[in-house]
């Protein structure tokens, strides 16, 4: 192909991103024509980019992942749930259904690489040592500053008993760790339940909030005067998986009234979740919600509607920040795009995608202040000993949460 005509080929692809993104059609609307505008001219500059790209690189340039790798950091660019995807991406992803085997780990991106959102109790991530924070720097061969979060997702996925190897950066460690994981199908634990207090304290831990776990949360809630349980701790740390339906159906079990969430977009119309009384379960029992930095999405909602509505007490740490509607565009060439087209909110406002949930308690986990210091051992000696966590010997989260319930009259 012609030089002129590569650089064509670019420069309308970056047009036809901008023209979806812009919403633009034949019908000009005097209102959004100045950043259409601005815009447009912008297409003028990545024109002159290209050309020198094409023409004054030391070497000629592979268009194809010019192009791939700039339609790829201007999604990227607006968060880390948008993305691109060429052609043979988004076969690779229409073709996926699901269910496949995992190693138990939930990842958004985070300074342009997979990071590690939180990790499944028991699964081969947590035998493998790996936390909440953790870059995976690459999966296999392959960089994950190259590859859409979509496309990450897929490669994480796998047959059972297929091996999955990464490379981890850790903090205060210099070098990657190579770690190789044997993906496995394990359906999601029960809610975890224990008691406290000569059982006047029930302690929920769900690993996953979709609608059978929040089911079990309900059965749970409503056998409380039976089992002579009169205060609730809600453990939503390192909770990142669910449904934001079922995330809203568990605030209300704690809420007879007021607003539990709010949905809005540049082209979605605001949307108020509001409390029913008719679904509401406990609503006078003391409750204390435990997040960290594993918390994202579906439990960020529970957390911030309780905390905004002051039934609850937060204790831990600031959560992630995810909480996004998503919508994919198919373009001309069999590409296409996944864009963020609403956020969620709490219920004072505040985005969570962009602000996360801060506790009114803040307290440090314990494993976070136990990372050990950078050692010397070589790559060669690292791959014959497994990797050690810290000893963690008490929960000072879970403690100071107690300790607020105990505080509390019932």
């Amino acid at each position: 192909m012609p030089k002129i005509s590569k650089i064509l080929l670019l420069a309308v692809s970056v047009v036809l991103v901008v023209t979806v993104f812009l919403g633009v059609n034949s019908n000009p609307v005097s209102a959004a024509s100045e950043p259409q505008d601005g815009a447009y001219r912008q297409i003028n500059v990545y024109s002159e980019v290209l050309r020198h790209i094409q023409t004054d690189y030391v070497e000629e340039p592979n268009i194809n992942a010019v192009t791939n790798g700039a339609l790829r950091g201007l999604l990227e660019s607006l968060d880390a749930d948008s993305s691109y995807l060429t052609p043979e991406d988004y076969k690779a992803f229409k073709a996926d259904k699901g269910g496949k085997a995992q190693v138990g780990i939930n990842v958004s991106k985070r300074f342009g690489y997979a990071t590690v959102v939180s990790v499944v109790p028991g699964s081969p991530a947590d035998k493998a040592n790996l936390s909440d924070g953790d870059i995976i720097e690459a999966i296999g061969p392959q960089d994950t500053r190259d590859i859409s979060l979509a496309m990450i997702q897929l490669l994480l996925e796998g047959q059972p008993g297929s091996e999955l190897t990464v490379s981890v950066v850790r903090p205060r460690k210099a070098a990657p760790d190579k770690i190789v994981m044997t993906r496995v199908s394990t359906p999601p634990p029960p809610v975890a339940e224990t008691m406290y207090e000569n059982s006047s304290i029930i302690y929920l831990k769900p690993g996953v909030l979709d609608h059978d776990h929040v089911q079990q949360i309900e059965a749970k809630l409503k056998a409380m005067p039976k089992v002579g349980n009169k205060k609730i701790l809600l453990d939503l740390r390192d909770v990142a998986a669910g449904d934001m339906p079922e995330a809203t159906r568990l605030a209300n079990f704690f809420l007879k009234d007021g607003t539990i969430a709010m949905l809005e977009g540049q082209k979605v119309a605001k949307q108020t979740f509001t409390a029913e009384a008719s679904k509401a379960i406990n609503t006078t029992a003391p409750v204390v919600v435990l997040v960290n930095r594993g918390t994202a999405g579906p439990a960020e909602l529970v957390a911030a509607a309780l905390l905004d509505n002051k039934r609850a007490d937060l204790v831990g740490e600031k959560t992630f920040g995810e909480g996004a509607q998503q919508k994919t565009f198919e373009l001309p060439d069999g590409a296409a795009l996944i864009l963020s087209i609403a956020k969620y909110e709490s219920p004072s406002g505040k985005k969570l995608q962009d602000d996360g949930v801060t506790p009114g308690v803040l307290v440090a986990s314990t494993a976070e202040d136990a990372v050990a210091e950078e050692d010397t051992t070589t790559p060669a000696e690292k791959s014959q000993q497994p990797l050690q966590k810290p000893a963690v010997t008490v929960d000072e989260q879970l403690t100071k949460a107690l300790d607020l319930l105990k505080s509390k009259a019932a």
